[in-house]
């Protein structure tokens, strides 16, 4: 039996993480913002479900949440960084107010979810750390420009902190799955449109999320499983991309990113000292 921390187990992939582990035996340390939406599983589950309110903006509550966490279970053995949201809408339309609810959200606290473990994973010997990403942590779609800084973000904190603390047997997996048909979209924030982007990539984006045409071709009970079975791998995966659209746009973005590299390399040569 394993005992786990999840962020966000309110709905999605969260809710199915402590599903399929409380079905499965395991511990679960389930944090949300309304602890209610756990109820069934609390009567069914009993002791083997923690349950606590928490926001992942308010930091202190974060470290308040993870020290009980751990002081009441003992050992946690993964930790699963996964309360986010989408931010929908071109950067133009966007408020000043959502831009920072979104970092706030998705990118510090992230962050400060991973600030708080650390102590206690490096204290207990190691652990794991799972960092739900998405497709959008290495490829972008118009009309999600503040979703996607907040996952490139977290994917280049997680690139250096696994090196930080891989001496203390602390590993990382970064979990990046493409667009499932899951609640995930239900909980997006737009923007109010502005008339100049009707007609462009943005709006055409935007139309299609409305008219539910923007395409969902993940199985979100297949991504959980793959996300759980991630965990049984040693060493840690780096990076755990899940569907095949997501697989297939982050290689062709890899290629040409890597394509534009080596075209440059005469370029850059050239800037060194002489």
């Amino acid at each position: 039996m394993q005992t786990w921390f999840i962020t966000g187990t309110s709905t999605g992939f969260g809710r199915l993480l402590t599903e399929q582990l409380l079905e499965r035996g395991d511990r679960v340390a389930a944090t949300l913002r309304r602890v209610s939406a756990l109820d069934d599983l609390k009567a069914r589950y009993g002791h083997r479900l923690w349950v606590a309110a928490l926001d992942v903006t308010n930091t202190a509550s974060v470290r308040q949440t993870i020290d009980s966490a751990f002081a009441e279970l003992g050992r946690i053995d993964v930790v699963v960084n996964n309360a986010a949201y989408a931010l929908f809408g071109a950067a133009e339309e966007v408020s000043d107010d959502q831009i920072q609810q979104q970092l706030a959200t998705n990118l510090v606290g992230s962050i400060q979810v991973i600030r708080a473990a650390l102590p206690h994973l490096r204290a207990q010997g190691g652990g794991r750390i799972l960092q739900v990403s998405s497709e959008g942590g290495q490829i972008a779609y118009p009309s999600f420009s503040l979703y996607h800084a907040t996952k490139w973000g977290i994917e280049g904190f997680v690139e250096a902190v696994a090196q930080e603390v891989a001496p203390f047997h602390i590993e990382f997996t970064i979990l990046e799955p493409g667009p499932a048909k899951t609640n995930f979209g239900g909980g997006r924030v737009s923007a109010p449109p502005l008339p100049a982007y009707e007609n462009t990539p943005a709006g055409e984006v935007r139309q299609a999320v409305e008219d539910e045409t923007f395409p969902l071709p993940g199985d979100p009970h297949k991504i959980v499983l793959a996300m759980l079975d991630s965990v049984d791998r040693h060493p840690a995966p780096k990076r755990l991309t899940l569907g095949r659209g997501a697989y297939t746009q982050v290689r062709a973005a890899l290629v040409d990113r890597l394509a534009v590299l080596d075209a440059q390399q005469a370029i850059a040569y050239s800037t060194d000292v002489d």
